[in-house]
């Protein structure tokens, strides 16, 4: 047995690269679910054609799957079930004064295409003042039959508090259930994902400045969240873990587990990078 799976682990060491860039058609990518080691599906934000991209671990296009019925107002984040299921989130909302948010609810086997059209509890105001512009979403996953969402607050002048908010994962009109949020100081939450084990929750965060006025400057984070209860994730304990460095200023937007203690992390292109994909693996006091 010993013999037959070394040349395995050696494959698969050879196929999944560490960092690796993502081919033209995925500019300004924004949402990961990780299928496999080997198996990343991608999607771009607002602006870009209704479509799925498949890469293997080495960032080569393998498959993709077009929607040319949907419209891509503002795709952000994808995430998958334990039934086979896709989410794709299309509730982007940088002006806080969208009405038809959607989540799109993909079958690959039988190809089924359904939605969950939501609102929130507490916006009364399409758009609400500045500071109050805490309705837009990058980052959601899926655990234990609930879509759990992650509201992206307003660099600069908003609070920088983060919403978790959580939707069934049923088709149809839903209103979403506010259930916690929390500081994470001079953050905004651009990605959300949950370990297979169920146990670390990761924040994909950052900020932007610039530097003498002119030179831009991106400081990201993944913020870990373990040891909570059920899924009051944002009362767990909170660790953080920088994200991996680029020379150049870039803008992490994706994040999903490869396995319990490994996130892939990818960044969509600026005017000086082109979008790279990196993996992290978490430290010994993010998994306590």
């Amino acid at each position: 047995m010993l013999t037959l799976l070394i040349p395995v682990l050696g494959y698969t060491q050879r196929t999944t690269k560490k960092c690796f860039r993502l081919p033209p058609d995925l500019k300004e990518v924004s949402g990961l679910y990780l299928e496999s080691g080997n198996s990343f599906w991608w999607l771009n934000d607002s602006g870009w054609d209704p479509i799925l991209f498949n890469t293997n671990g080495r960032g080569e296009l393998i498959d993709s799957i077009c929607f040319p019925q949907l419209k891509n107002v503002d795709w952000e984040d994808l995430t998958s079930d334990d039934r086979g299921n896709i989410y794709i989130g299309d509730f982007g909302n940088n002006n806080n004064n969208r009405k038809d948010l959607r989540i799109y609810i993909y079958n690959k086997e039988s190809e089924k295409l359904d939605s969950i059209l939501y609102t929130y509890p507490d916006q009364k105001l399409f758009p609400p003042p500045l500071a109050f512009r805490n309705f837009n979403m990058e980052g959601f996953f899926w655990h234990k039959n609930k879509l759990h969402l992650f509201s992206k607050n307003r660099r600069g002048v908003g609070s920088y508090y983060t919403k978790h908010y959580t939707l069934t994962d049923q088709a149809g009109q839903q209103v979403a259930t506010l259930k916690d949020s929390i500081y994470l100081k001079k953050r905004i939450v651009t990605g959300a994902a949950i370990s297979p084990d169920g146990a670390s929750v990761a924040l994909l965060t950052y900020n932007f400045k610039k530097i003498l006025g002119f030179l831009p400057n991106f400081s990201s984070t993944i913020y870990i969240l373990r040891n909570f209860e059920e899924d009051n994730f944002l009362s767990g304990k909170l660790t953080k873990r920088r994200t991996p460095s680029f020379l150049i200023a870039t803008q992490w937007e994706s994040i999903d587990f490869l396995n319990n203690k490994t996130v892939y992390v990818a960044s969509e292109q600026t005017a000086f990078i082109k979008p790279k994909v990196k993996r992290a693996r978490l430290r010994k006091r993010n998994l306590k």
